[in-house]
């Protein structure tokens, strides 16, 4: 498989800067594009209102940080963008849209009742995005805690 854009959709969840990581290295290898991608889902408001601009601020910054993580391993092209809607008809029509050969997003994990009714992000895009999609498993707390000594 040819690699020329990769993208990466992020939740700013702890586990975003080793998604972006996993996804950069594969660009670097591959010599792909990279897409770091934020969907700003909708909020429920009762005054109606949308979030400030002291939010969009925050995700902003935290998605400029995770792009120089991205450069600082060496991708040579990284590409930013945030989107408002439902997390994964943004995330399949972006990858459209860039006309992307891989989708790399991270699966957090649900399971039981709340997988059953509401599926994740993740599934959903599997389920539907038109190109190749890897599913990156976030470390579970346990694998990621300081063993005592």
């Amino acid at each position: 498989m040819n690699l020329t854009t990769i993208l990466c959709p992020l939740d700013f969840s702890a586990a975003s800067a080793g998604l972006v990581a996993y996804a950069a290295a594969l660009a670097v290898a591959t010599g792909a594009e990279l897409r770091l991608l934020h969907v700003c889902e909708p909020q429920e408001d009762p005054s109606g209102q949308q979030p400030d601009a002291k939010v969009f601020g925050s995700c902003k910054g935290r998605m400029q940080e995770l792009r120089n993580a991205a450069e600082a391993a060496g991708v040579t092209l990284v590409h930013t963008g945030m989107v408002r809607g439902e997390a994964a008809p943004e995330i399949v029509a972006e990858a459209d849209r860039q006309q992307a050969d891989l989708i790399v997003i991270g699966a957090h994990g649900q399971t039981g009742l709340t997988r059953f009714l509401m599926g994740t992000t993740a599934e959903i895009v599997l389920r539907t995005a038109r190109c190749a999609t890897l599913l990156v498993r976030a470390p579970l707390q346990s694998e990621t805690a300081v063993k005592p000594a």
